[in-house]
């Protein structure tokens, strides 16, 4: 008797533990099939506010420090672009991480927000996109394709969307980076 319950336990924890690794094999070669885009948002760093007339102004000392700071909060991940509308405070803020990793800053037309281009250009890549107070929350929205966040205070420099995109699941978080 106990040699007949010990071969039917042992049967069956062998064809259970063969359906577990069947399962997990089966998970593991979904996650390999998933295609994963994730996009981390970001507003410029400190402007210059001295001369309320220039629209194009560069970044502060502070600003500048908050870039390079941004660059290593992002040192372990590896962008496939980074993206920058086309004014040098954005420019200034991209140009520390894009050069870490070896990429050319990529444009974007604030006005035309997660367009077709964009998101075939994007999808299954990781991307960093510099924006402004306004542009970055609406960008993010874009994406998640609802109105979860309101424009930044003009004196936040510090939030970080990130958006993960998988099998059309997204997901979403904000954090406050200060510097």
């Amino acid at each position: 008797m106990y040699i007949r319950f010990y071969i039917k336990r042992n049967y069956f924890m062998r064809n259970y533990i063969f359906l577990i690794l069947v399962v997990i094999s089966s998970l593991n070669i979904k996650a390999q099939e998933s295609e994963v885009t994730t996009y981390y948002f970001i507003r410029h760093a400190e402007k210059s506010r001295t001369d309320s007339t220039d629209k194009n102004p560069n970044l502060t000392e502070k600003g500048n420090k908050r870039a390079k700071n941004w660059s290593v909060v992002f040192k372990n991940i590896t962008f496939d672009f980074v993206y920058s509308t086309n004014y040098n405070r954005t420019i200034q803020t991209a140009t520390p991480t894009a050069k870490n990793n070896n990429l050319e800053i990529q444009f974007y037309n604030p006005r035309e927000l997660y367009n077709k281009e964009f998101k075939l250009k994007t999808t299954g890549k990781t991307v960093l996109v510099v924006g402004h107070s306004n542009t970055t929350p609406h960008f993010v929205n874009k994406v998640l394709d609802k109105e979860k966040y309101l424009a930044i205070d003009d004196g936040n420099n510090s939030n970080l969307y990130i958006v993960t995109i998988v099998d059309n699941q997204i997901s979403t978080i904000l954090l406050k980076i200060e510097h």
